[in-house]
């Protein structure tokens, strides 16, 4: 009796998906058929890609059921292979095209104030995240996947990182807890990814075995794409080794708390004032401060409290922290403002680097700023707040022209 495979998803509140059901047989040919109320509109560019992607695996005879809920060609193609897959043994990938505007070069300096995170399962949320101009997407392979959904949710993240613009947002793939997100690799890796989030993060070690792995994938696909790494911190084990594991790669660009995890390791619970984490949270910060690298802060879980929201942003910015994790586009504009530098801090920044630049050029090894002297610190945090409000576009480049 011939096995049946069933990946994807449907129902009545699924959108941009399928369900793709398929028995594979001995004789009889391919027999689609296909449940889409478009389909009178893309039934035959359907039909055609499922045939494509079945003679592409050298499939001549099955029985291929689909429930579709609107679903794009990547999400109907991740489908189809992953339900092959399950019953066919082949090292084989079928890979859409990878769209114009997606080849985006990482930088190390990007600003990341705002990341949201997209579970890695559900292509609904996927489509539209860069209208919401967030500073990075997550598609996210750990938490928001169930168990039982996590092997098919690979080829959609992997077709999500060819098929969709996110709208010049940087491009996260949060893989999955050691060892198994060093098969989540495989999936990921010559597919134009920018950086790879590591959960539950303990120790130097951890951060090795990734960059080894991440080594051998680009020698064997070829490819030589700039990969950054951005542990995540969720123990309290993690956070006593914060800056060894901060330090353990030049490829770490940052590096987050996880706040559920980490209260719920040492025993307590989450709060909002924080006061439990504050010690876990400066650890994070000092560590990246040394390290060179940006300290991101947790996500706020309650999407309904903007005003907590806020509060909770503004303490974190105080604390040293460059960024939050967001769960929900609503969140994205209320962190970018807390955390992008505002018109006071701007000005003072200008006031810093002009009072620099005018001791350099008259040789002196001493900058003042009216009665007060400042020391090297704060003048490099000045050149950084400048920097960035550059690059922000609140300040134009020739600033000097209006403060010199």
């Amino acid at each position: 009796m011939a096995k049946t495979a069933v990946a994807g998803n449907h129902g009545e509140d699924i959108r941009s998906d399928c369900l793709v059901e398929l028995k594979i047989n001995a004789a009889g040919g391919l027999k689609i058929e296909l449940d889409s109320k478009v389909s009178r509109l893309y039934g035959k560019q359907m039909r055609s890609l499922i045939s494509e992607i079945f003679s592409y695996f050298g499939i001549g005879h099955a029985e291929i059921t689909i429930h579709d809920s609107g679903s794009l060609d990547f999400v109907l193609a991740a489908r189809t292979e992953a339900a092959i897959k399950q019953l066919v043994d082949t090292d084989k990938e079928f890979l859409l095209p990878i769209l114009p505007g997606i080849t985006v070069i990482a930088d190390r300096d990007h600003f990341r104030f705002t990341r949201l995170y997209l579970p890695g399962n559900t292509p609904k949320f996927m489509l539209n995240a860069g209208v919401h101009y967030p500073d990075a997407v997550i598609l996210d392979l750990e938490d928001s996947v169930a168990p039982s959904k996590k092997y098919e949710s690979r080829f959609l993240v992997r077709n999500a990182l060819r098929q969709v613009n996110f709208m010049g947002a940087e491009r996260m793939v949060r893989i999955n807890q050691l060892p198994a997100g060093l098969e989540d690799l495989e999936y990921i890796i010559p597919h134009h990814v920018h950086i790879i989030l590591m959960p539950k993060i303990e120790n130097a070690t951890h951060i090795k075995q990734v960059e080894s792995k991440i080594v051998s994938l680009k020698e064997k696909y070829n490819t030589d794409n700039q990969i950054f790494l951005m542990p995540i911190i969720e123990s309290a084990l993690g956070i006593e080794n914060a800056f060894e594991i901060a330090s353990a790669s030049p490829d770490i660009v940052a590096m987050a708390i996880g706040l559920e995890d980490y209260t719920a390791d040492i025993g307590v619970k989450r709060t909002q004032d924080a006061q439990e984490s504050l010690y876990a949270r400066m650890r994070i910060v000092n560590a990246c401060k040394a390290a060179a690298i940006q300290p991101i802060d947790s996500v706020y879980s309650d999407i309904s409290d903007l005003e907590g929201l806020k509060e909770t942003a503004i303490r974190s910015k105080a604390l040293g922290f460059e960024g939050m994790g967001c769960i929900h586009p609503s969140q994205i504009r209320i962190i970018r403002e807390c955390f992008r530098p505002d018109i006071c801090e701007i000005e003072q920044a200008i006031k810093v680097v002009l009072a620099f630049e005018n001791a350099e050029a008259k040789g002196l090894g001493v900058v003042s700023l009216g009665s007060k002297m400042v020391d090297k610190p704060v003048v490099k945090r000045a050149m950084a707040t400048v920097a960035l409000a550059e690059k922000l576009n609140i300040l134009a480049k020739d600033w000097r022209k209006e403060y010199g």
